[in-house]
């Protein structure tokens, strides 16, 4: 594989809705890097399992994946919490994450020219996907707030659905998530820990700058 030279790479892992979709894209955008929510990836063939259950073998998963373009993964469709769950359950799948193992490694290490580098985020980007990344970091907060964020962003998708549903869907992710055979969601030692409880958008995004600014001016 075809790896660019001196690009700056960030990897970043998470539990679900603590604020690192966000993170990531601020800082994305911020040191203008290629951005990548792999999470969204396993969301993708989560809604294509649901969507089209008849076709869905591996050759199907295949075709798909090779197709794939940045935009499928802004499809709103794909923040479902029934997404969310059988998302959980696809990436336990190790023929699955092979596939998307290598389109990963392709984005983190040879992003467009016109980028200075690449962003991912996800469960085991730091010691997995990009374990060479310039800044780890490991965000997370507690379970209700988390909770809250996800049940208040499928709210303004006009989705019916309680906070209880929310938090009880997000404690079963944690656990898929944290105890899986592949690649479970792990803080490594070289990760900078962020939690986001009480830190607002700004406040984080900030926080990290600082981290990564006095890094890279020294």
């Amino acid at each position: 594989m075809y790896k660019r030279k001196n690009i700056l790479k960030i990897a970043i892992d998470s539990p679900a809705a603590a604020g690192a979709g966000t993170l990531a894209r601020n800082i994305s955008k911020n040191y203008n890097l290629f951005y990548l929510d792999t999470g969204k990836i396993y969301r993708y063939i989560a809604y294509l399992k649901l969507k089209f259950p008849k076709k869905f073998n591996n050759t199907f998963i295949k075709s798909k994946i090779r197709n794939l373009k940045i935009k499928d993964l802004s499809n709103k469709n794909l923040l479902s919490d029934e997404v969310g769950t059988e998302a959980s359950i696809i990436s336990k799948k190790k023929s699955i994450r092979k596939m998307i193992h290598s389109f990963q490694l392709n984005f983190a290490y040879n992003p467009p020219k016109k980028y200075n580098g690449s962003c991912l985020d996800g469960r085991d980007i730091t010691y997995n996907i990009v374990p060479d990344a310039n800044f780890k970091f490991y965000i997370t907060a507690n379970v209700k707030t988390r909770a809250l964020r996800r049940y208040r962003e499928l709210k303004k998708l006009k989705k019916k659905v309680t906070y209880k549903e929310v938090l009880k869907s997000i404690k079963k992710r944690d656990k898929s998530d944290q105890n899986r055979s592949i690649s479970p969601l792990k803080k490594t030692k070289d990760s900078l820990l962020i939690n986001t409880t009480n830190l607002n958008k700004r406040a984080c995004f900030l926080k990290i700058k600082k981290i990564i600014d006095g890094k890279i001016k020294n």
